[in-house]
Formats: C-alpha cells, sequence, structure tokens
C-alpha cells in the first residue's frame, strides 16, 4: 500500500435549509454533515461507521457531488472536487464509483444487466460494442457471475447477486476509489459473508481504496484498516481499527463497540439513553452530552474539538483533554 493521500476531505459540511411562511423565510439549517476532515490512502478501508441520521450516507454523496458541498474541500489526487465544472467532475467519476445499499432501485428495471453495466463505459467514451460487450461479461465473471446473465433483467435475481451486479458495474471505469454506502445492510447474514469476502478480494487484486459505510461495527471490523466514528454530523473518533477496538475513547465509540456480541464478555453493554438529538436543532457543546454517560459540567457549554491523543488515534472528548 502506497502512502500517499488519495482522498483529502477538509471541514466538509452540507446543510439543508429549512424555509417556511408565506414569504419561505429561512429558519434554519439541517446540518447534515458539519464539518467533517479525513484522508484515505491508496489501496486503503477507511471505515465509517455510526447510528441511523447521522449522516454517514450523506458524507459520501458529497464528496462525489451527488449532494453539493455547503462548505470545505475534497481534494482527489490534488484536484479540488467542488471546483470541477460538469465535464471534469465526469472524467473524475471514472475514478471514484459508488455502490449503493439498494441494488434493486439503482437498476433500470427496464434494461438488460448487460447494458446497465455497460452503460458506464458508453458514456466515458467506450463506443465499441464488442469490447465494451466483452469487458462487461470479464466483470461479471469476476463478481462470480456467469456470462449469459448479461441478458437477464434485475427482477430475475437475488438480493446478493444483484448487489454482485452493483459492484461490476462499479469496477468497469477501473476506479481507484469506491464508496460503499451500507453495501451489505439489506442482506442475509451468510450473504454479508460473500459480499464482503469479494469486496476484501477486489481490494487486494486491484488496489482499490474505500470508504465503507455501516452502522454495525462487526462488519467494519471486518474490512477496515482505520475506522471513523460519527455522530450527528461529526467524527468523533478516528483511529487504526485493532486500536478503536481495544482502546475506545470516546463514550459514544465505548458504546458501539460494547454492542458487539463477541466482545461482550470483556465488558458490560452500555445502553445510550433517548435517540439521537434533531441535526436541526443540535444540543450545544458537545453533541453527545445530552445520551453520554460519562458526561462532564464543561460538555453542556464547549464543543470539543478532533485532535490526536498519539498513534495516529484522534478523538473530540473533554474526558482526553481535547
Amino acid at each position: 500500500m502506497k502512502n500517499h493521500k488519495l482522498l483529502e476531505v477538509t471541514n466538509l459540511k452540507k446543510y439543508y435549509p429549512v424555509t417556511g411562511g408565506l414569504l419561505y423565510r429561512h429558519l434554519g439549517d439541517i446540518k447534515a454533515v458539519d464539518g467533517v476532515s479525513f484522508y484515505i490512502k491508496e489501496g486503503e478501508t477507511l471505515g465509517l461507521v455510526g447510528e441511523s441520521g447521522c449522516g454517514k450516507s450523506t458524507l459520501g454523496r458529497t464528496i462525489l457531488r451527488l449532494e453539493e458541498p455547503t462548505q470545505g474541500t475534497v481534494i482527489y489526487r490534488g484536484t479540488d472536487i467542488a471546483k470541477l465544472d460538469k465535464k471534469e467532475l465526469r472524467g473524475l467519476r471514472k475514478e471514484i464509483q459508488i455502490i449503493f445499499q439498494d441494488p434493486q432501485a439503482s437498476l433500470d428495471p427496464r434494461m438488460t444487466i448487460g447494458q446497465s453495466i455497460g452503460e458506464a463505459l458508453l458514456i466515458h467514451g467506450l463506443k465499441d460494442d464488442r469490447e465494451r460487450g466483452q469487458k462487461v461479461i470479464d466483470m461479471l465473471q469476476r463478481v462470480g457471475l456467469e456470462a449469459e446473465q448479461a441478458l437477464r433483467y434485475p427482477h430475475e435475481f437475488s438480493s446478493g447477486q444483484r448487489q454482485r451486479i452493483g459492484i461490476a458495474r462499479a469496477l468497469t471505469t477501473s476506479p481507484r476509489l469506491i464508496i460503499a454506502d451500507e453495501p451489505v445492510s439489506a442482506l442475509d447474514v451468510s450473504i454479508q459473508a460473500q459480499i464482503l469476502n469479494l469486496m476484501l478480494d477486489l481490494r487486494r487484486e486491484f488496489n482499490l481504496a474505500y470508504l465503507f459505510i455501516a452502522h454495525d461495527l462487526s462488519v467494519i471490523r471486518q474490512v477496515s484498516q482505520r475506522v471513523a466514528v460519527m455522530y450527528l454530523g461529526k467524527v468523533v473518533e478516528l483511529a487504526e481499527t485493532g486500536e478503536l477496538f481495544i482502546n475506545a475513547l470516546h463514550p459514544y465509540t465505548e458504546a458501539l463497540v460494547s454492542a458487539i456480541p463477541r466482545l461482550r464478555q470483556r465488558k458490560s453493554r452500555i445502553l445510550l439513553p433517548g435517540n439521537v438529538p434533531s441535526p436541526l436543532n443540535p444540543p450545544s457543546g458537545c453533541r453527545f452530552h445530552t445520551r453520554c454517560h460519562r458526561v462532564l459540567p464543561i460538555c453542556h457549554q464547549a464543543e470539543p474539538q478532533l485532535k490526536g491523543v498519539g498513534n495516529g488515534h484522534l478523538v473530540a472528548c473533554h474526558l482526553h483533554g481535547v
């Protein structure tokens, strides 16, 4: 694995304005992503974990500019994605692809699988039908499907097969980075393992980098070299995978780790009260203080910043002097 950064995200924000009244006055903003920073190296998998509604998927879509960023920079191989025009962005998307949670919704039911997979090649300039068809077949076979299945339609496949098709489609343009948005959460456990193993094999074979988004820490543990923990639009902890699971520092991360059955023998389960607050009106100070079992008085007033505590371990928590 090379050491230089493939993707670098700095202070990325995505706000959705809320308006109301006869004059549609601006009432506030839903702060889905609120100042997130991290990097991904070539060939690395960065796991992104957090509860539903914390902004994980919005972050992935904003990096790709499927959602326009409100503020911040997304640097891919020295180029700021936020400053590209439509033509330049289309060229860049050959190198950054996405795998969606629901492959059924992302496949056109009127197109055969071969047509869906080959569409990206056609958009990016591969006009020769024979060459395009052969590449589609190669990709299908690489993800464990048969060549003749290229002529079938999405409804003829199981959910696991459809996710393999989604992976094949993402691979056709030879990307360097894939954003995997909850790619196994809708699958049965046995199928999850097959898809995860396939993605690990493909990472090694093609030196792929992944931003792997999930709410299940046990899945993140299996596939990631480093893990970022997200809560209410912010990254609250980031560390190498082994370090995070052995030495979780943020109370939110501690609670997530304690919920993993295989690790529960070492630590008692930490139950978080209540629900994630609204991103329209997040709590003052530390956003987690309304649910934290180790809250301090300062947590109500001052927002902790994400800072290093050694060995590449970052945490945003007043308990650790940051």
